[in-house]
């Protein structure tokens, strides 16, 4: 077998299950671990290894990470689940709060840190009102990744598309927010068809939650990420505007640097350096320029087939691998494809408990109180991912006047 394509299959195996056995290597190291042997077998060199870093993806994340770090320090999202508490009078009111909030605040502050500051929430005031936490859970999870799916910046797959094909900020969003809306829908009735012994229930006990927050700091950081967002809407460079937002946020006398750099996922950062030199390395691989090329012309001649593909690859490598790997297909795609690809990809997340980052933190963060096995979370997401991929790609064929 071909030394790169060799590299790039046992890389991609040990990124699909996470840990491989005897070794204690994680996805970050397996990706390090891959673009170090890449170039120390010669496989590419080290000036097309420094050119096939993204520095716009990275900077983008990196400054949206402190922006977010600055949020949850200054207790915005305790005040949001403040608001949800005080509107409770049901548990079907409670799930559609849930499902909106969290999904609307997942697409412009990254769903992953959504997910870690709503569960042990849930987990409170299910206990207190002596309500299920499953349903509510799982309602979380895949509010999450619909919701990243409305903006460039609502998870790290779709900032990369968004550099690779030039997407404008704005019209993805007035493309894609219809479809995030159409999957809250769907998320619901289906949640609500699975669970109704459960959310017909009565509450007959309120609970209390204490808001504490940094006045102060809630609104500096609530002004900064709203200028953030008109500056995304009228097309400044994404990565600039992070950039700039994050400098400014790290300029402060209440908060201690070390507090906000502890809230970012450096790990993260460090995986997608280690996948953009693996997946360059691929264009000095003939066996794997012909594959590449062979696929590319099926996904870009045929929408549903490109749909099913991205599906399935994000299923097996998780998501951001998945995009990386794709991106290299559509190179000479349209508008149309980068679209199907963001929704695909993201979606396709909500099939199982692995099939999204958002989705462990969730079940991993709950798991002392309650259970949530691999079947149970299927059997919801099945028919949520079957759901919203084929009428997403339904909204968006019609919104670019396919028919």
């Amino acid at each position: 077998m071909d030394k790169i394509l060799l590299i790039f299959t046992l890389t991609y195996a040990v990124i699909a299950l996470g840990q491989p056995p005897l070794f204690r290597i994680d996805r970050a190291g397996a990706a390090i671990i891959g673009a170090g042997l890449m170039i120390l077998t010669g496989s590419i060199s080290e000036g097309d290894a420094y050119t096939a870093i993204d520095y716009k993806t990275l900077i983008t994340l990196f400054g949206m990470m402190i922006v977010v770090a600055n949020l949850r320090l200054s207790g915005f999202f305790n005040i949001i689940m403040g608001f949800i508490i005080n509107r409770i009078n049901n548990p079907k009111t409670f799930l559609k709060l849930l499902i909106v909030i969290s999904g609307i605040l997942s697409a412009f502050f990254v769903n992953d840190t959504v997910c870690l500051m709503f569960t042990p929430f849930l987990l409170l005031v299910c206990k207190n009102l002596d309500l299920n936490p499953k349903p509510f859970l799982i309602a979380l999870c895949m509010s999450s990744n619909i919701g990243s799916v409305a903006t460039l910046t609502g998870n790290p797959q779709n900032i990369i598309i968004g550099n690779a094909g030039n997407l404008s900020y704005s019209n993805f969003f007035f493309k894609m927010f219809p479809v995030s809306l159409m999957g809250f829908f769907i998320l619901y009735l289906t949640l609500l068809f699975i669970y109704r012994q459960d959310l017909k229930k009565d509450i007959a006990i309120k609970t209390s939650f204490k808001i504490r927050y940094n006045k102060a700091l809630t609104i500096k950081s609530l002004i900064v990420i709203s200028l953030v967002i008109l500056f995304f809407m009228m097309g400044l460079p994404m990565e600039l505007v992070a950039l700039g937002a994050g400098c400014f946020l790290l300029i402060t006398r209440r908060i201690k640097p070390e507090k906000i750099y502890s809230l970012i996922d450096f790990r993260l950062l460090v995986f997608f350096i280690g996948l953009f030199i693996i997946i360059k390395s691929l264009e000095f691989s003939s066996i794997a320029m012909d594959i590449l090329n062979r696929v590319g012309k099926l996904t870009i001649s045929n929408l549903w087939f490109l749909t099913i593909v991205s599906g399935i690859l994000s299923n097996i490598v998780s998501n951001v691998p998945a995009v990386l790997i794709m991106k290299s297909f559509l190179s000479n795609g349209s508008e149309i494809h980068w679209l199907i690809l963001a929704l695909s990809s993201t979606f396709a997340g909500n099939l199982t408990i692995l099939g999204s980052i958002a989705n462990i933190i969730v079940v991993e963060a709950a798991s002392h109180r309650v259970k949530i096995s691999f079947w149970e979370y299927t059997k919801v997401g099945f028919f949520v991912t079957l759901l919203t991929i084929f009428f997403g790609i339904l909204i968006l064929l019609w919104e670019n006047k396919f028919f």
